[in-house]
């Protein structure tokens, strides 16, 4: 077998889909490691499925990127188990590692005390949007959640409002069925739950729903629920006021409630159960959140949702510093040049989301949710506008990864070796297109409807 450029890109998702195309196209032969069947990433599980029309344009695109005679898909393969680092560029000789495998991890809450909830008083961010994503399905086998009335949401991005929206949702659903009234919760958050009562002549009280509130721990005006990379100050104050616009119409047509400038500062246990929260007032000043000693105040709650944002999961030979992976260059996604490994994406957090002027594939699913609760959605331009930025991260990644020699033939003839003895494990035949057909998202019909 000749030598060849061969690329190995960890996930397939928006980021790792498109550096895996352009990859392939200039050259390389391309291995994708997925560690789910199918390569859709936070499009299927972070991304709440009323975006059902979005969904379904990002997979269509990247299935189209994957879809390729020179990439060769490999599902239901997690770095660090069914292979390792070491493996790839040690002992079949990898010379490119792309990390697209997104971030899946949530921040803590910073309670240590909350953390023997977890799973049932404690629910955090990705694992309930997944739920939302799934529990309908009847193949469903992850955790299910039983969502209380009165829970408290801890945070304050786009990815917040979601939370929200989905415990009210689910709440005024329950309630409404309680009463004979079926109505679907994606039908509910197009129309809005105060449209879908006034339809039926009923109000919050009447139903005895309380519903949830969000705790932030600054005000209205400063969530970062539309940004932009260096404002000048009449963009800032409009920015200000399109904060507070998004959050009174969630507000307003998901009745959810809104506490600004508290932060979580302890918390309430009655016979081994939790009970609520404590919170500490803030101010800030010069930009920093300042904590207002003596402000405390007790919420009672059975159930916290944390939703704080989300970090890369650990991998074995993956240098960490802290909670992020230890970037030599968060320009480039370099993680250690001379083994090739790179990060492109979501895996690029912590530091790295502080550039905003670098647009980038990490941004994707936050760009989407921001037009869309703006309400300046329009699904072919902003699929384009994500899908640009990825290339234009991965255009610099890949730069830089493929400025090395290509591999032996013998190299790549054993690299092979291992992706037809992983596809016969997982029963996959190479054929990307079938594949995908056999294992469409439970919802597909319903996101092409």
């Amino acid at each position: 077998m000749e030598a060849r450029q061969v690329v190995v890109v960890v996930g397939g998702a928006v980021a790792g889909s498109e550096a895996a195309a352009m990859a392939a196209d200039r050259g390389a032969l391309v291995i994708v490691i997925e560690q789910n069947t199918r390569p859709y990433g936070k499009i299927e599980d972070g991304l709440p499925r009323w975006h059902a029309a979005l969904r379904r344009k990002e997979y269509g695109r990247i299935d189209a990127n994957l879809d390729h005679r020179d990439i060769l898909f490999v599902p239901k393969t997690r770095l660090g188990e069914e292979v390792t680092l070491d493996e790839l560029t040690q002992e079949h000789g990898v010379g490119t590692v792309i990390l697209a495998n997104g971030a899946w991890r949530d921040r803590h809450l910073g309670l240590p005390a909350l953390d023997r909830f977890a799973g049932a008083g404690l629910i955090y961010q990705n694992a309930l949007v997944r739920w939302f994503n799934h529990h309908l399905d009847p193949t469903w086998t992850g955790p299910c959640y039983a969502l209380r009335d009165g829970a408290i949401v801890i945070g304050g991005g786009l990815a917040s409002l979601d939370v929200a929206k989905i415990l009210s949702l689910e709440l005024y659903a329950r309630a409404l069925a309680a009463r004979g009234i079926v109505v679907d919760t994606v039908e509910m958050e197009h129309s809005g739950i105060d449209k879908v009562l006034e339809e039926h002549g009923l109000t919050p009280e009447e139903l005895g729903v309380r519903g949830c509130t969000l705790f932030y721990r600054r005000s209205a005006e400063e969530m970062p629920l539309a940004t932009d990379a260096d404002p000048s100050p009449e963009r800032q104050a409009r920015l200000a006021k399109t904060r507070v616009k998004i959050l009174e119409k969630v507000m307003r047509r998901y009745f959810v409630g809104f506490e600004p400038n508290a932060v979580a500062a302890g918390v309430l246990v009655e016979d081994e159960r939790l009970a609520g929260l404590v919170f500490r007032r803030t101010r800030t000043e010069d930009g920093r959140v300042v904590e207002i000693p003596g402000s405390e105040f007790e919420v009672r709650t059975e159930q916290v949702v944390s939703s704080i944002g989300s970090l890369p999961e650990p991998l074995p030979g993956v240098p960490m510093q802290r909670d992020v992976y230890a970037f030599r260059d968060w320009d480039t996604g370099e993680l250690d040049a001379e083994r090739g490994i790179f990060g492109l994406g979501n895996v690029l957090t912590g530091r790295g989301n502080i550039k905003e002027s670098r647009q980038s594939a990490r941004d994707v699913v936050r760009q989407l949710a921001e037009r869309r609760h703006a309400e300046t959605l329009e699904i072919d331009s902003a699929s384009e506008e994500a899908h640009e930025a990825a290339r234009r991260e991965a255009q610099a990644v890949l730069d830089h990864a493929l400025a090395h020699p290509p591999m032996a033939g013998a190299q790549v003839e054993s690299l092979l070796a291992w992706v037809h003895k992983r596809w016969q494990e997982v029963g996959y035949d190479g054929n990307y297109a079938a594949w995908m057909d056999a294992h469409r998202p439970w919802d597909w019909d319903i996101a092409e409807g």
